[in-house]
């Protein structure tokens, strides 16, 4: 009886995800990504590899956002869209779209780290770091 309810237990246990950030969605946004509301033109703003993001009002925190780094995960999406693993982002931008369509707005190219479907609402988990 106690190995039945270990391999169970076992089981369920690798069938559980531990989430420790914030859930929302990610939309990509396609270029020209300047001017942004943090940085204006500056081209200097963007990180390596271009994975950066722009935020909807709930993360904007009047602009304070500008420059937060946060670090985001796939969990889900229609048509399986995640990639595995995790990428680090970096706010330049607000998301001036009324209705913004998702929580965060990513380059193209932080979306595609994360996504196999370019033109997906992917489901996210993020974290401040």
């Amino acid at each position: 009886m106690r190995l039945i309810m270990a391999i169970i237990l076992l089981t369920f246990c690798k069938q559980v995800t531990l989430i420790l950030g914030d859930i929302g969605t990610a939309t990509s946004y396609k270029p020209p990504y300047t001017p942004t509301r943090c940085y204006g033109s500056r081209q200097d703003q963007f990180p390596p590899g271009n994975l950066f993001i722009a935020v909807s009002e709930g993360l904007w925190d009047n602009g304070a956002a500008c420059g937060r780094r946060y670090r985001l995960r796939c969990l889900s999406g229609n048509n399986r869209p995640c990639k595995d693993g995790t990428i680090d982002v970096k706010v330049v931008d607000y998301c001036t779209k009324s209705p913004c369509p998702s929580t965060i707005l990513m380059s193209n190219d932080a979306f595609s780290a994360l996504s196999r479907s370019p033109d997906a609402k992917i489901n996210i988990e993020y974290i401040q770091i």
